[in-house]
């Protein structure tokens, strides 16, 4: 037992390795037949096309072909009417000259060669049918309005059964709904009738698919009356007409129409569709749900038709079954109904039908026949068509049960087998043959074939064999260093190499092996990695109004070995043919939008290998249409209701509806804004004066404009009546010291309520008692009461009136009668100082009946007298500081130091300027000075040189000294150390001794007073270089090595003029001149030997100090504009100075002082000499 367990299972392993590796046999090889193609079990045909039944099969030799009709042998040359196809099993039956119902029988396909017989399932053959519907009388039927009403339509048989629709004479389908559909089987139920329900077209249609004739039932009147119509029209339709109830029905709960009964039961097969339907009738409509009771309804596979009445579950399983519960509900109550659901099965294959075998002699393998159904399905097998129990035996062959069992198989046992599996609902039946051959390996796979993949994506290799035994397969790649096995690489059973994620480095050429016992077969197979094809920018969704263009773009990013293509689509579909759609390289452009251009646009990039796209949604807008259909209702003395229908907003929201009115009796053709209501409201209530004419009209706004006006809706006239509202805006004010004008806001014509609109006026001094004082005013809107006091207090009132009264009591209102001038000055005012430029000025109020009017401020009048210092100038310039409000202190700013200042204070009101009051003196204490005016170099030597300045021109009290800082600056514009030196107030010019040679100096000077000292000027100046350094460097132009360089080069030079002067006589050209001209060395200048100084500084190339630079004979140093400016150093050189100490001169390498002075501008290159000095820079 133990043995035949272990023989099992590695037959079973035989089976796997088989069953996985099932491969097609090489039609050049032999096989036994297989069936290719069949015409379906249930085969229908049209009975006015010839029958064509299908049986195609291959083998080696190729098969023969026979047929059964109805179980027994169909012998096909014994009926004229029947042929079968040259190399094929397919029979054709020509019906011109038979009837088709002759030849619905049951066919059988065999197909046989010397290796085995296949055969087909069994093939029932049925026309189609499309009767005509029966001869009916159909009543009209009556019915009360609200019963239940079921339509029946009765279809004839078809076959196929037909597809059932409800029209009218005019071929438009009936509507439906929740209270109106259609059943199932085509009848049409109301859950309660109308009377809109009346009509004589009710004609039920059916249509056959194969014949695509459509039969129509008889069409059905019905009449839905109330009770009173039912009474007036009954001894109409008494005499042939069914009369279904004699009272209007009441509201009432659901019932069922549809199943009938508290339960019913379905039974479906597996695989196939589910469809039940619970239909009620009730008043109100019913509603109706589903659930199931025993689980959760199974989402994917669920939807609800006819507005809900049925439930449909599409490839019904096995947990489908159990019970299903459909609920009807209305506000009066609910119903259920329970189905019970049944699911069979008929059979199915488990793990796929049986396969082919293809065996060496000496193998062994199984078959296995493996289905499943409910009831569960028995299984028969049969060897070339012949029941195995009856076919010839064979000692390495077992049957048990479902499976055959081949044990060393040996050649010329080669058979087609037959397994049958059935149940009551219906069977499988499967050919799978065993081919016994020895055959070396073969790839079927195209040599060199090349395969593209893209990045990052999966690759499959494919390496198709075929040999028996099975060939097992190898892979290597290039070099053949090792197989490819394990990761990234999958070798999968058929022979597959799958590389998961391909990057580039994986392309290359691939060489795969097949081997068996028999011999070795080797393939090349290419593969190459592409970049993917990705879109870099997405077009965009667009709002575009009415006209304008719209412009998506789509740029790509692809592998440039393949080619793209770019295919724009609107809604899925082709762009239409209008040339104002642009298409670019990458872009789409559609200009003057129009409504129908709006829709979702997809730019699709294909290449050969993959594709990539992105939608973006066009929307077109324009402002809406005018609203429609302007009705007023609900009209009252001072209110109305106004109703509109919006117009087409065009892709864009209304926001707001304004509406505009016109006064018919006033302001013909003058529309005039009246009010505004959101964009979702179609109603306005409307308030409404007296004495108006109106016509309305209504604007709709979007997010683009407003839209035309609406046409006007009929007028609607109010009566006159006294005015609701007084004027506003009542104030009171003088034009002069003797006057008051009363001025107020008129009132509008919408306001003024009636005719004859005037003003009542009325004016008093605000005093106790005082009596009001009255006029009237027509036509205008201020009055100017004469010979008031000057700037007193009046109360003020002014109301409206017309011809049917006055308006209500007015407000009062407060005005003054006309300004003066003040007639007083600030008293006890003085002055505070703070510092050396600033005061504090003080006051006392000007008494409010002095000022006479609107106090606004006060002003300071002030001016410098003069400088308390004998050499500042006289200066007289008055300043005015205006301070709004009733202040008593105030700051005076930007005073100059040690200077006298005088001022007065003005009080002023609207209608000017009092008196000043007594002037007063501001005395400033000293402050610090200003920079020197200037700063002068002279006299350089080697170690020393002259300072020369001149006193500040803001001196800001009296001098008291000086104070001077210099400090050495390198090359490099370092600074060294600080010197610093106090001088008196009465010296101008210092001589600085003991200083470095060829030394540039930096220099501050600072002006002092007791205060402190002022801001510094600065300069710069170099020292003279030293005789006895620069003869040394001099002589090195007569040193005796100098001397035999410079020769040299003569020499050098003199030779190449003749090499070239004889190659020029040669013939050739050697334009020598021309050459030097173009290319002049800057470094073979002629040097000036008659000045031996230091050559200006500056920095115009790099901002430095050039070494080697030249100093004007006076020893000042001149500077170009440079990074080196006052913020550096503050110095001033020969520039200049305003007044307030600003520098207004500038460096520069070419100054007019220098060219006054004679100084020697220089081009000059830098020499032997020029080269030492620079070594002296800084000692």
């Amino acid at each position: 037992m133990m043995e035949r367990r272990r023989m099992d299972a590695a037959l079973l392993g035989l089976f796997l390795v088989h069953l996985a590796t099932a491969l097609e046999v090489p039609l050049d090889l032999p096989q036994p037949p297989t069936i290719t193609h069949q015409s379906p079990k249930n085969y229908i045909i049209d009975p006015r096309e010839n029958i064509i039944i299908h049986c195609e099969a291959k083998g080696k030799p190729h098969p023969s072909f026979s047929w059964t009709r109805n179980g027994t042998h169909f012998d096909i040359d014994e009926d004229p009417n029947v042929t079968m196809k040259p190399n094929s099993g397919t029979l054709v039956v020509d019906i011109s000259r038979a009837k088709a119902e002759h030849y619905e029988f049951v066919y059988q396909c065999t197909a046989r060669n010397k290796h085995g017989t296949a055969v087909s399932n069994n093939i029932v053959v049925q026309q189609s049918r499309s009767p005509l519907w029966s001869k009916e009388r159909v009543d009209p039927i009556v019915i009360s309005e609200g019963r239940s009403l079921v339509l029946r339509c009765r279809p004839p048989a078809g076959l196929p059964p037909p597809i059932i629709f409800w029209m009218d004479n005019y071929f438009q389908r009936l509507p439906q709904s929740a209270r109106v559909s259609q059943s199932l089987n085509g009848d049409l139920y109301f859950s309660n009738v109308l009377q809109e329900d009346s009509r004589n077209d009710y004609i039920c249609y059916a249509r056959f698919p194969y014949t695509q004739t459509i039969q129509q039932k008889q069409p059905i009147v019905v009449k839905v009356l109330n009770l009173d119509a039912i009474n007036d029209t009954m001894a109409a339709f008494y005499n042939d007409t069914d009369l279904f109830s004699e009272e209007p029905a009441d509201e009432r709960k659901p019932n069922f129409l549809i199943p009938s009964g508290p339960s019913s039961s379905k039974t479906v097969l597996r695989g196939q569709v589910l469809e039940m339907e619970c239909i009620a009738e009730g008043l109100p409509t019913p509603e109706i749900s589903w659930a199931k009771v025993s689980g959760e309804l199974p989402t994917k596979r669920t939807s609800f038709l006819h507005y809900d009445k049925t439930l449909r579950i599409v490839d019904v399983s096995e947990s489908d079954a159990g019970e299903y519960r459909c609920t009807a509900r209305n506000p009066l109550g609910s119903v259920h109904q329970t189905i019970r659901v049944t699911v069979k099965a008929a059979p199915y294959w488990i793990s796929g039908a049986p396969r082919n075998l293809v065996l060496a002699p000496g193998e062994s393998s199984v078959l296995t026949c493996r289905a499943s159904g409910t009831p569960k399905p028995s299984v028969s097998w049969a060897m070339n068509g012949i029941p195995i129990e009856n076919s010839p035996k064979d000692l390495s062959r077992k049957v048990e049960d479902d499976t055959i069992i081949f044990t060393d198989v040996q050649a010329g046992s080669s058979a087609v087998y037959q397994c049958n599996v059935s149940n009551d609902y219906g069977y499988l039946l499967s050919n799978a043959f065993v081919n016994v051959l020895s055959e070396p390996p073969r790839v079927l796979t195209q040599n060199n074939k090349v395969y593209q993949v893209i990045k990052n994506r999966q690759a499959s290799i494919d390496c198709a064999s075929f040999g028996s035994p099975i060939p097992k397969i190898t892979w290597f790649k290039d070099s053949r260093s090792s197989t490819l096995d394990g990761d990234p690489y999958v070798l999968h059973d058929n022979g597959t190499l799958e590389i998961h994620t391909a990057q580039a480095h994986n392309s290359g050429k691939y060489t795969c092996v097949a081997r068996n016992s028999l011999g070795i077969y080797e393939n090349h197979i290419y593969l190459e990695v592409k970049e993917p094809t990705r879109i870099l920018k997405q077009p965009e969704y667009k709002v575009v109004q009415l006209g304008r263009s719209a412009v998506f773009e789509c740029k790509v990013k692809h592998d440039p070995s393949l080619i793209p293509t770019m295919t724009w689509l609107k809604d899925d579909g082709e762009l239409p043919d209008d040339e104002r759609l642009i298409v670019d390289s990458d872009s789409l452009t559609i200009v003057d939008v129009s409504e129908s251009d709006a829709g979702v646009y997809t730019c699709i990039m294909n290449t050969t290998l993959d594709h990539d796209s992105a939608s973006a949604e066009l929307t077109v807008v324009e402002r809406p249409d005018p609203p429609t259909d302007l009705e007023l209702t609900d009209q009252k003395k001072r209110s109305v209701q106004l109703t509109w229908i919006p117009g087409d907003e065009h892709n864009s929201p209304i926001q707001k509806f304004l509406i505009q009115y016109e006064d018919f009796l006033h302001h013909r053709g003058h529309w005039h804004n009246l009010t505004e209501v959101p964009g979702t409201r179609t109603t306005a209530h409307l308030k409404l004066s007296p004495y108006i004419h109106y016509t309305f009209r209504v604007l709709a706004l979007n997010a683009v404009d407003f839209s035309r006006p609406s046409f006007p809706s009929r007028m609607v006239k109010t009566e006159p009546a006294a005015p609701d509202e007084n004027p506003t805006g009542v104030q009171g004010f003088g034009t002069e010291h003797d006057n008051l004008v009363i001025s107020w806001k008129p009132l509008s014509g919408l306001q003024a309520n009636g005719p004859g609109l005037h003003y009542k006026v009325m004016w008093r001094q605000k005093v106790v008692d005082s009596d009001w004082t009255t006029v009237t005013v027509a036509n205008n809107s201020k009055f100017v009461v004469s010979g008031t006091p000057t700037f007193v207090p009046y109360e003020l009132k002014v109301q409206a009136v017309n011809d049917h009264g006055a308006g209500p009591e007015p407000a009062v209102a407060h005005g003054y009668s006309g300004e003066d001038l003040p007639v007083a000055a600030p008293d006890n005012v003085q002055a505070v100082l703070l510092n050396s430029t600033l005061a504090e000025v003080h006051w006392d109020p000007v008494p409010a009946k002095l000022i006479r009017g609107h106090l606004k401020g006060y002003k300071v009048y002030y001016w410098k007298e003069h400088s308390l210092h004998k050499h500042n100038p006289h200066l007289v310039k008055s300043q005015i500081l205006t301070f709004s409000g009733n202040h008593t202190r105030r700051m005076l700013p930007d005073l100059h130091p040690f200077s006298l200042y005088l001022f007065n204070v003005r009080v002023y009101n609207g209608k000017g300027e009092g008196p000043p009051s007594p002037n007063h003196q501001i005395v400033t204490p000293e402050g610090v000075p200003s920079a020197p005016s200037s700063l002068r170099v002279s006299n350089p030597n080697l170690d020393s040189l002259t300072l020369e300045w001149s006193p500040p021109h803001e001196r800001n009290g009296h001098i008291t000294g000086y104070t001077l800082r210099y400090q050495p600056v390198n090359d490099s514009n370092e600074l060294g150390p600080v010197e610093e030196l106090a001088l008196p107030a009465n010296e101008t010019s210092l001589t600085l001794l003991n200083l470095k040679y060829s030394t540039r100096y930096k220099f501050y000077l600072n002006a002092i007073t007791v205060r402190g000292a002022g801001p510094p000027i600065s300069e710069e100046a170099v020292t003279v270089m030293d005789e006895a350094v620069a003869s040394r460097q001099v002589d090195i132009a007569t040193q005796g090595w100098f001397i035999g360089l410079m020769c040299a080069i003569a020499l050098l030079i003199l030779i190449l003029l003749i090499i070239c002067f004889i190659q020029r006589n040669k013939g050739g050209k050697y334009p020598v001149k021309e050459k030097e001209d173009a290319h002049t060395d800057p470094e073979f200048q002629p040097m000036k030997d008659d000045d031996c100084t230091f050559g200006e500084y500056s920095d115009n190339e790099d901002h430095k100090p050039l070494k080697g630079s030249r100093t004007p004979s006076n020893g000042t140093v001149k500077r170009d504009d440079s990074d080196d400016s006052l913020v550096d150093y503050g110095e001033g050189g020969d520039g200049q100075f305003n007044e307030d100490g600003s520098f207004i001169g500038q460096y520069s390498g070419k100054s007019a002082s220098r060219e006054t002075a004679g100084g020697h501008e220089s081009s000059e290159a830098p020499s032997p000499i020029n080269t030492m000095n620079s070594l002296n820079s800084f000692v």
